[in-house]
């Protein structure tokens, strides 16, 4: 290259990096005071050192490196982003399980500050902790004498296998010796209790013998484990639970995703009332699945079952906070969450909305058609249940593009496209996702 070139060109470089403004000169912009104020001066000072690079590269111009560095801020202080899930998974595990509803997220903001969570307003006394979300549980599942609430499913079982059969043995079929996901087996969890297991029957037939047959001195109670992220079809026999109420023992039984009723589109997923009413003496279940609130293990039976976990030492650890609280209270008083919406989403009108997505964004110049589409239930929920849905169609790349915009959604990839299913987005985020489709193709 000739050395006058090459000498301009760094001329022009270092030009480009004097002409780039001082931090403490961007930093008085107001924007970036109120953000400071905001979100603390760390992410903001990030913001603006990003945006000087920018400029230092060419890729934006110095004088628009304030205005780059207020479009870098994040949202909060806190690392977790907001995404637009159209995966077609209503309970995406990844993506934190079930949305909070409108309501679940007012009743947290108001719960930010000093509560009455242990305190009686009225006498000035210490009061239960949590006794108002508890009551509006125990309204939910009349069958119930009694309730309580942990931090998730899993730890609503291990309050119960550590209070109950600690030194002691769990009788449980060898078709539900379930792992829970993340590698978390079912069976070491309960060992870690200091509980010991008494398998009965195989993988797909255990009858009420086999679990009579196994029952004795040392027996603490009877577990069912619904194993909710599998089927076994075919010559199977699994003893319900009014069959094991009469042996004697307790019978537990973990419904797993929350369901506190019976759903008539889900007809072969558990509920809290019914396994009850069946003759359970105690049901656990996770609080972020079909119920949609937030994460917490759900305790639900006799009253002097619960009474005896709710007071046992490993409670205290486990126990949710004043947030959690406030969430579920309003989850079970307010209106239908976005989990239950997801659910009864009508397969036409997700036509209709795919339709008119598609179309306009055709007309911004996007390669993208309206297609039906399957979602499901996730989170360990309803396996081999299947939504009709319906979903945007866009090419595979699209998929990094979308997930790394400035709104990031997440879609799922199938025969070489980029699948936007609509059955997991609220109906209020067709434009957000539109103005997501149109930045990445944009490109």
């Amino acid at each position: 290259m000739d050395q006058r070139v090459t000498g301009q060109w760094a001329g022009q470089e270092a030009d480009r990096r004097r002409l780039v403004p001082r931090t403490d000169a961007v930093l008085r912009d107001p924007r970036l005071v109120d953000a400071s104020a905001r979100l603390g001066p760390g992410p903001v000072r990030d913001a603006v050192r990003r945006a000087q690079q920018r400029a230092r590269e060419g890729a934006v111009a110095p004088e628009d490196v304030a205005d780059t560095a207020v479009a870098l801020l994040p949202r909060t202080a806190g690392g977790l982003r907001p995404v637009i899930n159209a995966t077609g998974v209503l309970l995406h595990t990844n993506l934190g399980r079930a949305p909070l509803s409108a309501a679940a997220r007012q009743a947290v903001q108001e719960a930010a500050g000093p509560t009455d969570v242990e305190l009686d307003l009225e006498t000035g006394v210490r009061a239960r902790r949590g006794r108002s979300a508890l009551g509006a549980l125990r309204d939910r599942v009349p069958s119930a004498g009694a309730a309580h609430v942990v931090n998730n499913g899993a730890a609503a079982l291990v309050l119960a296998a550590t209070a109950l059969a600690a030194g002691r043995e769990i009788v449980i079929s060898r078709g539900e010796m379930v792992e829970i996901g993340d590698g978390f087996r079912l069976p070491d969890l309960l060992v870690s209790t200091g509980a010991r297991l008494r398998e009965v029957g195989t993988t797909n037939r255990t009858s009420t013998a086999d679990y009579a047959d196994a029952i004795g001195p040392q027996t603490a109670f009877v577990l069912k484990v619904h194993p909710s992220n599998f089927r076994i079809t075919g010559f199977t026999r699994a003893a319900e639970v009014g069959e094991l109420s009469g042996l004697g023992v307790p019978v537990v039984v973990d419904i797993g995703s929350g369901l506190l009723a019976p759903h008539p589109l889900l007809p072969g997923e558990p509920d809290a009332d019914s396994q009850l009413r069946s003759g359970a003496a105690l049901v656990t279940a996770s609080g972020d699945k079909l119920l949609g609130g937030p994460q917490c293990g759900l305790l639900l039976g006799e009253e002097g079952l619960v009474r005896t976990l709710a007071r046992h030492p490993l409670a205290r650890a486990l126990r949710v906070d004043k947030l959690t609280l406030a969430a579920l209270e309003a989850t079970l008083t307010g209106p239908d969450t976005p989990t239950a919406e997801a659910l009864a989403a009508d397969p036409a009108e997700l036509t209709r909305r795919a339709a008119r997505l598609a179309a306009a964004l055709s007309d911004a110049g996007a390669d993208v058609r309206a297609v039906p589409s399957a979602a499901t239930v996730g989170g360990g929920g309803a396996p081999g249940v299947t939504l009709p849905s319906a979903a945007l169609s866009l090419p595979e790349h699209y998929a990094a593009r979308l997930r790394t915009g400035p709104v990031p959604v997440v879609g799922r990839l199938e025969s070489g496209r980029c699948l936007l299913d609509l059955r997991s987005v609220p109906a209020g985020d067709d434009e957000r996702l539109a103005a997501a489709v149109r930045s990445a193709a944009e490109g």
